[in-house]
């Protein structure tokens, strides 16, 4: 890895999007995959459409959007710092089924 990016991803490990991935991540392993599956939803149909089609109210679909990002804000770092994919997949691996 190059000093650049080596110094990049030190900074943006401390970051609060960060910390928010890997709280959520260490204690709620079994949510991440719906977490994800949401936030792609509200990604696609946008909040407010998303918000109301499954009934809850905007702050919670944001809640959600953000959580999904932070959690693949901090895979993406883990797999550059870790050499894992998400949820401890090899990052071969991971980049196949994709």
């Amino acid at each position: 890895m190059a000093p650049d990016r080596e110094g990049l991803i030190d900074v943006a490990s401390h970051s609060t999007m960060y910390a928010i991935g890997a709280y959520f991540c260490d204690r709620h392993p079994e949510l991440v995959d719906d977490v994800l599956a949401d936030a792609d939803q509200i990604e696609g149909r946008g909040l407010r459409r998303w918000a109301t089609d499954e009934g809850v109210a905007v702050q919670d679909a944001f809640e959600t959007l953000v959580t999904g990002l932070a959690i693949r804000f901090y895979t993406a770092l883990a797999d550059e710092t870790l050499g894992e994919g998400v949820r401890g997949v090899p990052a071969a691996e991971a980049g196949d089924a994709a």
